[in-house]
Order: structure tokens, then C-alpha cells, then sequence
């Protein structure tokens, strides 16, 4: 780690524990040797599946998010488990949101949400091997399943429909992958 932007942590705070994050507050010590407060948002990760159809559609869902108040369309996700391997986690969240299974992942790529103020990374699965399964949601989780092809997504983004960096990333993967 570079020293120059090492910021040390002085004291450390936990203000909330929830079901889904932890809110804490940090003071720390800057690299000029000032200080400041860091608000900070943990998150266990989560994962999220781009799926694909025989037909090559993409599977999305549709489900209201409450910071937006509005809903919007998604690659199906889901929050880790404690302990849970990424690869487990998305092979459940795909058949809870839209009833597919798939004995087949690849791996696609991790990120940081936000790394200004949480730590949630997220880990982005690829797969066009679905079978039937059983569409189970969380019992507050109301989603709707769509298909739709690469072109209908893209429209999606432009009237904000698709409206999340990663369904976005998804699409636009999607996109560089079909061209090669």
C-alpha cells in the first residue's frame, strides 16, 4: 500500500447493524497528519447473473427498489450469505428470481459499488446453460421475470428503465462479447 494515501484509523464506531449493512464511523489520520471522520457502509458483497436464453434473450427481473421509489429492470442478484462461495449464491439467487437453474457459471468480473463510503463487492456471473427449476423469491421480494434481446436491454438503458451500474455493465458486456 502507498503510503502517501494511507489513511490510519484512530477509533472506530459502529452506529447501526442491520440485516443487510453495518453503518460505522471512523476518525482517522490523514497522510499530511490531520484528521477527519469517515462514514463508512459494510456490506458482506453480493452477486449478480447475467443469463441467457437458447434463444439468446436476456433473462431480467423487474422489482420496485425503495431508495428510488420506482422499479426497475435487472440482471437477477442477491446479498451473500456469511461463508457463502460467490458461484453458490448465484446459482441460488438465478433459480429464486426467475426459476432457471445452471450447473454452469463463468466467472465475468468483481467490483467495488462505491467505494467512497462501502466496502460491497460484487461478483458477476455469466451463463447461457439454463434449465428449468423453481422461481422461490425472499417472502418481501416481489420480482417479475422478462426476456428480452440485446437490442430491447439497450433501449431499456436509454428510457432508464434499466436504470443500475451492474445490470448497465451487463448489458454493455453483452454487447462487446457478440462482436468478437
Amino acid at each position: 500500500m502507498t503510503k502517501q494515501f494511507y489513511e490510519k484509523t484512530l477509533k472506530s464506531e459502529t452506529l447501526y447493524e442491520g440485516r443487510i449493512i453495518d453503518v460505522v464511523l471512523e476518525d482517522v489520520e490523514l497522510p499530511d497528519g490531520k484528521t477527519s471522520k469517515r462514514e463508512l457502509v459494510k456490506h458482506p458483497g453480493a452477486v449478480a447473473v447475467i443469463p441467457v436464453t437458447e434463444q439468446g434473450k436476456i433473462v431480467l427481473i423487474r422489482q420496485f427498489r425503495k431508495p428510488l421509489e420506482r422499479a426497475i429492470v435487472e440482471i437477477p442478484a442477491g446479498k451473500l450469505e456469511k461463508g457463502e462461495k460467490p458461484e453458490v449464491c448465484a446459482a441460488r439467487e438465478l433459480e429464486e428470481e426467475t426459476g432457471y437453474k445452471t450447473n454452469k457459471l463463468e466467472k465475468v468480473i468483481s467490483f467495488y459499488t462505491s467505494p467512497g463510503f462501502a466496502d460491497e463487492l460484487v461478483h458477476i456471473f455469466y451463463t447461457e446453460h439454463l434449465e428449468a427449476g423453481v422461481e422461490n423469491t425472499d417472502e418481501d421480494e416481489f420480482v417479475e421475470k422478462i426476456e428480452v434481446t440485446l437490442e430491447e436491454a439497450e433501449k431499456m438503458i436509454e428510457t432508464n428503465e434499466i436504470f443500475d451500474a451492474k445490470t448497465a455493465f451487463a448489458v454493455q458486456w453483452l454487447k462487446l462479447k457478440n462482436q468478437k
